[in-house]
């Protein structure tokens, strides 16, 4: 069974245009698949454990592949449990508002969480980075205030929102990568109608994903 994980990252609930449009593509994507296994994962309403000095001295022993002591077991047992959660999905949709140019804090704390070397990564000295997640798909809902593809950058904001997540999804191995947009969501002459237009992208898109 086809398995997505549904990341929410803003905490505005169902005010929220980011979730509006993913809730849109999330319906029409479960009505041509019934039997879609969801699993939603609002990032506001989940204890996150802090990435301390612990986890990231784990980390640094995984890439050098040096042994754990107890302290450090402990913490990289709690990174996998949380990672495991990610891997184990076959397809992304994640709802993100532009915060201050990029992404909500608690998005960037999950995926410092779980973005890690031999889960999501690994690392050839010369090569550089390979991606670990192969054949899985993501899908973004993307919202900004003022900021709007083509504007003068940096007067209206710069996008490290949409360039961010698809560096880090593409860094983890996950290629197919699509966006589904509304903005900007303030200055916008027809919110209404370029809400409705986002609405009704969202839909096309899950109906051009067909079966998954």
């Amino acid at each position: 069974m086809t398995k997505l994980l549904y990341l929410q990252a803003s905490p505005r609930k169902s005010d929220s245009k980011s979730r509006q449009i993913a809730t849109a593509y999330l319906d029409a994507l479960t009505a041509a698949n019934p039997h879609l296994e969801i699993d939603i994962l609002d990032l506001w309403d989940t204890e996150l454990p802090a990435f301390d000095g612990d986890k990231a001295a784990a980390k640094m022993n995984v890439i050098k592949g040096a042994g754990q002591d107890r302290a450090g077991q402990s913490a990289w047992d709690e990174i996998v449990a949380i990672a495991g959660r990610f891997t184990s999905a076959d397809r992304y949709l994640i709802a993100s508002p532009m915060w201050n140019s990029g992404i909500p804090y608690r998005l960037k704390h999950f995926i410092d969480l779980v973005h890690q070397p031999g889960i999501l990564w690994s690392l050839d000295p010369r090569a550089g980075y390979r991606g670990l997640l192969t054949g899985k798909h993501a899908t973004l809902a993307l919202t900004s205030g003022v900021y709007a593809d083509g504007v003068a950058e940096p007067a209206f904001g710069v996008d490290h929102h949409a360039a961010y997540l698809r560096m880090w999804l593409n860094q983890a191995g996950i290629q197919e990568v699509d966006e589904l947009r509304f903005q900007p969501t303030m200055l916008t002459d027809n919110p209404t109608g370029d809400l409705a237009k986002a609405l009704e992208d969202a839909e096309k898109l899950a109906a051009a994903h067909g079966y998954v």
